[in-house]
C-alpha cells in the first residue's frame, strides 16, 4: 500500500537508535524527508548516512542536542522546513525507588517526557492545520497502560503526556483539519534500553543474565521480543494519509503482554 506521503517532512525525535531509528527508517521508506535528532553527535552521524543509503531520493538532516531543552528543540524545529509529520520519542527515565527520588528526577522525567512532547506539539499543530495535514506520533510505554512499580518516573511522566494528548487530539480545530494525534506504547523491544535495564535486573537478583531474558521472553504470548522495524512500520501507518480517522488512540505493540480487554 502506498501511504501517500511522499514528499513530506518529519521530524523525528531521538532517532540515532532504538523505536525512534525505527520510525525514521520507515518514513524514508515511504519517502519522507527527515530531520532525526539525537544527543551524541556521531550515532547520529551514522544514522542519517545509513537512511540516506536506505532511500537517495530524500533529504535526511540531523540537528544534534537534547530535545528536552529549549535551545534543543529549536534548533531541530529550525532545520525543518515544515513539519507534517513529528514523531516524538525520549530516553525514558531510570527505574527505581520512589522513596530515593528528589523533585529534581520528577522534574527532569517531566521534562523529557511529558514537557517537551507538549511543547513540540504546540509548535507545530497549526501550522499542520492551516496546511490541511498533520500527524503527531508519541512514543510513549506500555507501562502507561500497564504501569510497572520501578519504572515511577516514566509511569508518572508519560501518563501525564497520555492525558493532555486524549484531550488536545480531539479539539476540532485539529482533528476536523485532518491533524490526527496518537500515542504508540511499545512493551518489550529488543533495543540498548532493554538489554540494559535487563543486565541491571540479572545483577541486582544474582541471576545469569540469559536466565532472565529467556524468562522474560517466555512470559510475552508472542513469545520474542519486538523489532525496531516493525515498531516504525506501525508508526508509518499511523503517520499514512489514509489514518486521518484515527486519533486520540492509544496504540499497544506488546506481543500480547498485556492481558486485558479494554
Amino acid at each position: 500500500m502506498d501511504l501517500g506521503l511522499k514528499g513530506r517532512w518529519a521530524l523525528v525525535c531521538a532517532a540515532s537508535k532504538g523505536l525512534g531509528r525505527g520510525c525514521a527508517e520507515a518514513l524514508v521508506g515511504e519517502g519522507v524527508n527527515v530531520v532525526i535528532t539525537a544527543r551524541g553527535e556521531a550515532e547520529l552521524f551514522t544514522a542519517a548516512a545509513q537512511l540516506r543509503a536506505l532511500n537517495p531520493g530524500v533529504d535526511v538532516r540531523t540537528v544534534a542536542g537534547d530535545i528536552a531543552t529549549p535551545e534543543g528543540r529549536a534548533a531541530a524545529l529550525a532545520a525543518c522546513p515544515q513539519v507534517d509529520i513529528l514523531v516524538n520519542n525520549a530516553g525514558g527515565p531510570p527505574p527505581g525507588d520512589f522513596r530515593e527520588w528528589e523533585r529534581e528526577q520528577w522534574l527532569a522525567a517531566l521534562d523529557a517526557n511529558m514537557l517537551a512532547p507538549i511543547a513540540l506539539i504546540k509548535a507545530t499543530v497549526d501550522a499542520m492545520a492551516a496546511r490541511g495535514f498533520g500527524r503527531v506520533v508519541n512514543i510513549t510505554s506500555g507501562a502507561v497502560k500497564a504501569p510497572i512499580d520501578t519504572l515511577g518516573l516514566s509511569n508518572g511522566a508519560r501518563s501525564g503526556l497520555t492525558g493532555f494528548v486524549a484531550g488536545v487530539a480531539r479539539q476540532p480545530r485539529l482533528a476536523g483539519a485532518n491533524v490526527t494525534i496518537n500515542n504508540l506504547l511499545p512493551g518489550a523491544f529488543d533495543t540498548d534500553r532493554l538489554r540494559k535495564n535487563m543486565a541491571g535486573a540479572a545483577a541486582k537478583s544474582a541471576m545469569p543474565l540469559d536466565e532472565l531474558v529467556a524468562r522474560r521472553r517466555a512470559a510475552i504470548p508472542a513469545q520474542r521480543f519486538g523489532t525496531a522495524a516493525e515498531f516504525g512500520a506501525i508508526c508509518a501507518m499511523l503517520c499514512s494519509a489514509h489514518a486521518g480517522y484515527l486519533t486520540g488512540q492509544n496504540i499497544l505493540l506488546d506481543g500480547g503482554s498485556y492481558p486485558g480487554t479494554f
